[in-house]
């Protein structure tokens, strides 16, 4: 049996800070263990690579269109297969900037202005962008046979120009009149004449003369 004096003798502030280390260490423990149980990792989702669908037709990884700012423009066309027109009295031209190349503004007055688009390829294809245009004044897709029983096809210089011709069916009603064409050199125009129904009804005979005018350089 061992004697208390054999026994080392420990002061009482030195049990103090032994059991107070003692219990930081437990403490320090249990958090660490808990934090195990609830920590979560979020793991960054992959960039669309370049020749991604997303990022050839400038679609953002969720689905929802980029800003303006954020699509880069095609290359500009020039020489011979660009388009070319004539413009009727009184209308003017106004170079585009970014994906627009041009901009036509009639003298027509209330709300309505002609673009010209040219992008390289098919451009998603006519029914999609066909499609895209109803939506931009509120009108539903239409299908395949919906799609040819809605064409014009106009004859220029330049080839067949395909045409349609849209009218909302909200109280203010919107109108456009787009036209799309396939040039020798790969790329698709797309002319369009857009804004209140009343004002783009005054402005069409004389667009339509535009769209009829189309040559190549």
């Amino acid at each position: 049996m061992l004697k208390t004096s054999m026994l080392p003798h420990y002061s009482r502030p030195f049990v103090a800070k032994a059991t107070s280390l003692a219990g930081a260490g437990l403490l320090a423990l249990a958090v660490g263990c808990n934090r195990d149980q609830v920590s979560h990792f979020r793991v960054p989702k992959e960039a669309p690579s370049s020749d991604s669908p997303m990022a050839v037709m400038g679609e953002t990884p969720s689905g929802m269109p980029p800003a303006a700012g954020d699509m880069p423009a095609p290359p500009r066309p020039a020489g011979p297969g660009s388009l070319k027109w004539s413009l009727p009295k009184g209308w003017s031209e106004i170079q585009g900037e970014g994906m627009r190349f041009a901009t036509f503004k009639s003298p027509v007055p209330g709300k309505n202005e002609a673009t010209v688009v040219v992008l390289p390829g098919a451009a998603g294809g006519e029914l999609a962008n066909v499609n895209r245009w109803r939506g931009q004044i509120g009108l539903g897709p239409i299908d395949e046979a919906a799609l040819a029983a809605s064409r014009v096809v106009v004859k220029t210089k330049a080839g067949a120009l395909n045409v349609y011709d849209f009218t909302s069916e909200g109280q203010t009603k919107s109108r456009m009149v787009a036209g799309l064409i396939s040039t020798p050199d790969g790329n698709t125009w797309f002319l369009k004449l857009t804004g209140d129904a009343g004002p783009v009804a005054k402005a069409k005979p004389d667009f339509m003369r535009i769209l009829g005018s189309l040559s190549l350089d």
